[in-house]
C-alpha cells in the first residue's frame, strides 16, 4: 500500500473538492463567456475584448461611477456583428436600470 503523509493527503482532498483550508468552496479558474453568444472565451481567442460601459444618470446626464462590463468573442467580431451586439447589450442594460 502507498502511505502518504496526512498533510499531502489533505492537500489532495482540497484540490479535488476545490476547497481551501477553511472548508470554503473556491474555484481555481472561472472562464469568461461572451455576453452575447455565451461562448467560452478561451486563452487562444485573441480577438475577444472586454469593455466597461459607464452607467449614466438619466436626469443629470453624468456618469454614476459604476459600470457594466461586457465581453465579446472574437468569433462575433470576425462576423462584423460586434457593434450590433454591444449596442443591444447596452440598450438592454439601460432598460434594466430605468426599471429600478
Amino acid at each position: 500500500s502507498i502511505k502518504l503523509p496526512l498533510k499531502r493527503l489533505l492537500q489532495f482532498y482540497y484540490f479535488l473538492n476545490m476547497q481551501n483550508e477553511n472548508g470554503e468552496i473556491v474555484d481555481l479558474y472561472v472562464p469568461r463567456k461572451c455576453s452575447w453568444t455565451n461562448r467560452l472565451l478561451t486563452a487562444k481567442d485573441h480577438g475577444a475584448i472586454q469593455i466597461n460601459v459607464a452607467n449614466v444618470d438619466p436626469v443629470t446626464g453624468k456618469a454614476t461611477g459604476d459600470c457594466a462590463t461586457f465581453a465579446l468573442s472574437g468569433y462575433l467580431r470576425f462576423r462584423s456583428e460586434g457593434d450590433m451586439a454591444l449596442g443591444e447589450l447596452v440598450r438592454q442594460n439601460d432598460a434594466k436600470h430605468m426599471a429600478e
